[in-house]
């Protein structure tokens, strides 16, 4: 239940959004982005600009033309959520910020026990996207296996 002391400790005022980074969460993710690639151009993109924008998406649940203009450009964006989905980043920063805030409430880094009911079990996906593409698509059968197949089954009907 949301009491005072929570609704104080949620509260981001002074930030241009709610879903900015602070500064102290700002520190724990900058050693989590990768460098920038070696050779080229430098990056001239601000890197917390860019986590600042993702956040706001998921903060708000805008769609991605619908980004306000203080932040760099939705295709530059969406290019590094993209890849450091790909390369694991996100998932770091998920796991410190996560590991933070359950210290920061007085908690253990990791949950030790969790309760799942029959409808969660039940409505759960089961498995990844390699196995729904799996049986989304046709098994390849080579050509004798697929003249056999058509050959017994007119012969049936």
């Amino acid at each position: 239940m949301w009491k005072p002391e929570h609704r104080q400790a949620a509260r981001r005022g002074g930030m241009r959004y709610d879903s900015d980074m602070t500064d102290e969460e700002w520190a724990l993710v900058a050693p989590l982005v990768p460098p920038a690639r070696r050779g080229g151009r430098k990056r001239e993109v601000n890197i917390r600009e860019i986590i600042n924008a993702m956040f706001y998406v998921l903060w708000t649940g805008c769609q991605w033309k619908a980004l306000p203009k203080d932040f760099p450009p939705k295709s530059t964006v969406h290019w590094y959520l993209m890849l450091w989905n790909w390369d694991g980043t996100l998932e770091r920063i998920h796991q410190t910020l996560y590991v933070a805030v359950r210290e920061q409430d007085g908690r253990e880094a990791s949950p030790t026990a969790a309760i799942i009911d029959s409808q969660s079990a039940k409505a759960a996906p089961k498995g990844a996207l390699c196995s729904i593409r799996k049986v989304m698509t046709p098994a390849k059968r080579s050509r004798a296996a697929r003249d056999i197949y058509s050959s017994t089954r007119s012969a049936s009907c």
